[in-house]
């Protein structure tokens, strides 16, 4: 299954918002209004729960500075990837995309697409906040 946000911009340059990324705490500031629980394991990884969802721990897997960040859940039972995609277009304003790819049997990506869509969304448009 993969999803994508739409494409945002953001009043910061790329290398700003890469710094803010790489540092897991500030996806506290990005998370809807929804979350129930948000908690930084180390300085590659949180986990985060939603209210009616389970939590999920996000780790960083990979990172191309200041055009790529690579997260991936922790679990193998949910296996899946959120890539944020920075698009330099001046040194005062970067694009921003979140890609989110996922293999999951039809019943359950049934369910969930609606809620990681509206997430995900929710994240790039809280871009700003960082």
């Amino acid at each position: 299954m993969n999803l994508e946000s739409s494409t945002v911009p953001v009043s910061q340059s790329s290398a700003y918002l890469f710094a803010a990324l790489n540092d897991v705490a500030n996806f506290e500031k990005l998370m809807p209004d929804s979350t129930a629980k948000f908690e930084v394991l180390s300085p590659t990884s949180f986990v985060f729960g939603l209210q009616g969802m389970p939590e999920i721990k996000l780790v960083i897997k990979g990172s191309t500075p200041t055009s790529q960040l690579i997260l991936g859940a922790a679990s193998d039972k949910l296996p899946f990837t959120l890539t944020a995609n920075l698009n330099e277009i001046s040194a005062t304003t970067t694009e921003i995309q979140l890609l989110f790819e996922g293999e999951f049997n039809a019943m359950m990506a049934m369910m969930i697409k609606g809620p990681i869509s509206k997430f995900i969304e929710t994240l790039a448009q809280n871009m700003s906040k960082l």
